[in-house]
């Protein structure tokens, strides 16, 4: 059976998508720590640990996160886009991508952000129009 984060990038589940490839899709998440935090997920596997996936996906991943992160930096004022790889919650490798203006920023524990859908909407054409493919 497929993943949520598999029935996002396939298209079954909407999302607020920032960018993709073939490889690799990166969308808004829904409960986030701060706008414009964002998930980035390999499409080829599910493999629930990021230490499980192949080389070259591992690679692939961690690149393309690389780029969504310079994307959010350029739209999301913060001093830093911040990255976690936790994966407890969904069993699909994910990275998480937050915009940062402290260190405290990237505590999950942390009060989640209440948007509208017009607002992620706005904060993902953002990023999505400062990625650089």
């Amino acid at each position: 059976m497929a993943t949520i984060f598999t029935k996002i990038a396939n298209g079954e589940i909407p999302s607020y998508k920032v960018a993709e490839s073939k490889d690799f899709y990166a969308f808004l998440d829904i409960n986030p720590l701060a706008e414009g935090h964002t998930l980035v997920i390999p499409r080829n596997t599910e493999a629930d640990y990021i230490f499980d996936l192949d080389d070259e996906t591992y690679a692939g991943l961690t690149a393309f996160a690389a780029k969504v992160a310079k994307a959010i930096r350029k739209a999301i004022p913060c001093k830093r886009v911040g990255v976690a790889v936790l994966g407890m919650e969904v069993p699909h490798t994910h990275i998480h991508l937050v915009p940062l203006q402290s260190e405290g920023d990237l505590n999950f524990a942390n009060e989640k952000k209440q948007l509208t859908p017009e607002q992620f909407a706005a904060i993902a054409s953002k990023i999505s129009a400062a990625f650089e493919n």
